[in-house]
């Protein structure tokens, strides 16, 4: 999504781009433990498949029975320190779900496992945990500077154990899109009536951030995980479906990566082996 060496390449290629010469490993850590980034970007020859598992150079996934295991060799970037460690995902439901989140169909989203449980332990940073997971999919035919202003994206987990997601998300040509959605444990996915759009304070980088809450409850932000030029990840707390609850939220400005400065600051935090 945030590659640079993949616009490049599209702007040359267009849809001949393979997208197997741009693959990485997005590692995103955060806690007591110290704060840890990895996208290191992988060309073709560092990359195999097939139907149960995904090499990317050192790192890999796989399914294995009842869950998928990510065995994790990487090294954080700016400051380059070794993250390694092994994570494996629970589902408790396999979704089939999609939407296309464009007027198009060219941009869609679906979750894989949208409940499910998960078991980390880190060797570097030393560190180990067990809790609630999500794992969805994103997918696009083309940039996602194409045809997006801006979105709001969120995740709660419920007290009965299901997972509300919302996308709130504007487009170039002015129109909106309102995903609200809560997916339960079974497998069962229903549609809900999303509360009204709160503004969030902005980031230090100026991305502007909105959070649905219902009314009299105000969102407010309990961490900001990331604050880029173009990107956000925070902890927000609301009120969703009756319930109070602390979402993981994202805000994505997809048009201030047009700007040129973005092609000379993202291979600090995204190197390439070609």
């Amino acid at each position: 999504m945030f590659s640079p060496y993949y616009a490049a390449a599209f702007k040359k290629q267009g849809l001949q781009v393979d997208p197997e010469n741009h693959c990485a490993l997005n590692v995103a850590l955060y806690g007591a433990a110290g704060k840890r980034w990895t996208m290191t970007e992988r060309g073709a020859r560092h990359i195999h498949r097939d139907r149960s598992q995904f090499n990317i150079g050192p790192s890999r996934l796989e399914w294995r029975g009842d869950h998928l295991q990510i065995d994790i060799i990487e090294v954080a970037m700016p400051l380059p320190r070794r993250v390694r460690g092994s994570i494996r995902v629970y589902p408790q439901a396999l979704c089939t779900y999609n939407a296309a989140l464009d007027d198009q169909g060219r941009h869609r989203w679906g979750p894989i496992a949208p409940c499910a449980r998960i078991e980390v332990a880190m060797d570097s940073p030393a560190a180990s945990w067990k809790g609630q997971a999500y794992l969805d999919s994103n997918e696009g035919d083309e940039p996602v500077s194409g045809p997006f202003k801006v979105w709001d994206w969120s995740r709660a987990a419920m007290k009965d154990g299901s997972t509300a997601v919302i996308y709130d998300v504007q487009l170039q040509n002015g129109a909106n899109r309102l995903l609200a959605e809560r997916f339960k444990p079974n497998g069962e996915v229903k549609a809900f009536e999303p509360p009204p759009r709160q503004t969030l304070p902005t980031t230090m980088w100026q991305v502007n951030r909105s959070m649905r809450s219902e009314t009299g409850a105000q969102a407010s932000v309990n961490e900001t995980l990331e604050d880029t030029p173009f990107y956000a990840r925070s902890l927000v707390k609301a009120k969703l479906l009756g319930e109070q609850i602390t979402a993981v939220h994202e805000t994505l400005q997809p048009q201030r990566l047009k700007a040129w400065p973005m092609p000379l600051m993202l291979p600090f935090r995204m190197p390439r082996r070609s």
